[in-house]
């Protein structure tokens, strides 16, 4: 994914500064008597609940940032300021330099109509419309003309793997189905940044996994910008570039799948980590040692893109540390074995280090 190095840009697509969403009447005005400093217990005695607490952050070009965390930690609700789908109760949004908070509701309308395409976790298709014009209909709230709509619509079918399905009403498909024509109908409009809140949740597992296949394929060819949100831990390490791990409405950490596994900042981040399979979702690169010039490598080379997974076996029967290689076959890490084995059993070690 392109998103690994889109935070080295200078200029972010998205930027959030000191966003809250507090619901109920007196919300802005406790929030200016507490000068932003939100205590979620003592405004909720005072009648409010608090969605999204002090929410800063930036999201680049071509960057998939998950969001994530529990039911009412407040995901779906910044996701919402964010389109502004939901009026925020401070703060500041920025897209692409323009302010958001100061849109008109025709530059609002513009704006989503050119610029962002939204996918949900119900699929919301019309079910008199078949596949083709449910996919077609947003291009014709736009104006273009039916061929031409037809046209795209028929491209994007093609996109998301539903040839000859595209005359089929959304009773005939099935619910892996009746999504990926939700995400076609969002892509038709060629949108910039692309809003997706749950849009896997409903589906069983075995399509899940599917969808979430088919969502990485669709952005190693499009490059969106892409706030996704989910409640799976697991599906946020997979899919993301960097991922926000959000509690009662503040965002606990910030941070790329694997320095959140490595690294959680908070008791509350650790708890999701502490029973993930480092493995299976870290790459070589977060795990490698600097380049020694001094050290005899083996004849062994690995990627620093393989899941550790992948090449575990591999090097732990090497004697000599192996040498990691970027995409231009430059050696930029070495990993040995102990490092490998370390990894491997870190839980392990960890628990008899506990003298558990």
């Amino acid at each position: 994914m392109t998103g690994q190095n889109a935070t080295t840009q200078s200029e972010p697509v998205i930027k959030c500064s000191s966003v809250y969403k507090i619901f109920g009447e007196n919300a802005g005005k406790m929030l200016r008597e507490n000068h932003g400093n939100v205590d979620a217990k003592a405004f909720q005695e005072a009648g409010c609940v608090v969605g999204v607490n002090d929410a800063s952050f930036e999201v680049y070009r071509g960057e998939m940032l998950v969001v994530m965390g529990l039911s009412g930690s407040g995901k779906s609700t910044l996701l919402r300021c964010i389109s502004r789908l939901t009026e925020t109760t401070s703060g500041s949004i920025l897209i692409d330099g323009e302010d958001l908070l100061a849109m008109s509701n025709k530059q609002l309308i513009e704006l989503r109509r050119n610029k962002m395409g939204m996918v949900f976790q119900s699929f919301a298709l019309l079910p008199h419309k078949t596949v083709l014009e449910n996919i077609a209909f947003p291009l014709q709230l736009k104006g273009i003309k039916t061929a031409v709509s037809m046209k795209r619509a028929m491209e994007m079918i093609e996109l998301v793997s539903l040839d000859g399905r595209e005359n089929y009403f959304p009773r005939q498909l099935s619910g892996g189905q009746q999504q990926r024509v939700g995400i076609a109908r969002s892509l038709a409009v060629e949108p910039d940044i692309w809003f997706l809140d749950e849009p896997f949740s409903a589906l069983d597992p075995l399509i899940r996994k599917e969808m979430q296949d088919e969502f990485l394929r669709l952005q190693g060819a499009l490059h969106k910008t892409i706030l996704f949100v989910t409640h799976d831990f697991s599906e946020a390490l997979r899919l993301a570039d960097r991922i926000a791990i959000m509690k009662d409405g503040v965002i606990e950490q910030l941070d790329t799948p694997a320095n959140i596994v490595l690294h959680p900042a908070t008791d509350y981040v650790h708890k999701f980590t502490e029973e993930v399979p480092r493995e299976k979702v870290l790459k070589i690169k977060s795990v490698m040692d600097p380049v020694d010039d001094k050290v005899e490598f083996a004849d062994l080379t690995i990627s620093q893109d393989a899941i550790i997974e992948t090449v575990a076996e591999a090097v732990l029967s090497q004697t000599k540390p192996v040498a990691v290689m970027d995409s231009a076959s430059n050696v930029v890490g070495s990993v040995e074995s102990a490092k490998m084995i370390h990894i491997l059993f870190a839980e392990a070690d960890a628990a008899a280090t506990a003298g558990v």
